[in-house]
């Protein structure tokens, strides 16, 4: 965790209650550990920005053009990453992402971030249990009607 992560909000102290170390009766402390790897965080909530409306894709233009690239190579990776512009940091109880998004031209880009943020936390704390503190959003392009999606295979046959 960052130290601007750990200064916005402590660690739970009450362990109790944490959905990761309490299921059911007995004693919880005394079943196990989970520990959720960063990836998983991050699926979850490159899937949950996704489901935006006026998200138009995730990443920087750069990325898009190297896994689009990337994605019509046979074995190259099988369709567009999930993860593509979402970073997490994952601590014990709480964690924190970095998104990047391209929004569609004509919407309200404040709109789409408050949707944006509201979506991935419900949806990371609904699915870890994991606390999130922070979500970090850049509108890193707008994409406009006329332009050609990149993200879109040329097709195979002229």
């Amino acid at each position: 965790m960052t130290d601007t992560t750990q200064r916005n909000r402590p660690e739970s102290s009450d362990r109790e209650s944490s959905p990761l170390v309490k299921r059911g009766g007995g004693a919880p402390a005394t079943r196990g550990r989970t520990t959720i790897a960063d990836g998983v965080v991050e699926k979850i909530a490159g899937m949950a920005t996704r489901d935006v409306v006026g998200v138009h894709a995730m990443g920087s233009g750069l990325s898009r053009t190297f896994g689009a690239v990337r994605d019509r190579v046979p074995g190259g990776g099988g369709g567009k990453s999930v993860t593509r512009g979402v970073k997490a940091e994952v601590g014990e109880s709480q964690t924190a992402l970095d998104l990047e998004i391209v929004v569609d031209y004509g919407v309200s880009i404040a709109d789409v971030a408050r949707d944006v943020r509201e979506n991935v936390v419900a949806a990371v704390e609904r699915m870890t249990g994991l606390e999130v503190v922070e979500v970090n959003i850049a509108v890193s392009d707008v994409k406009l009607p006329d332009e050609v999606d990149d993200e879109q295979p040329e097709p195979r046959l002229q």
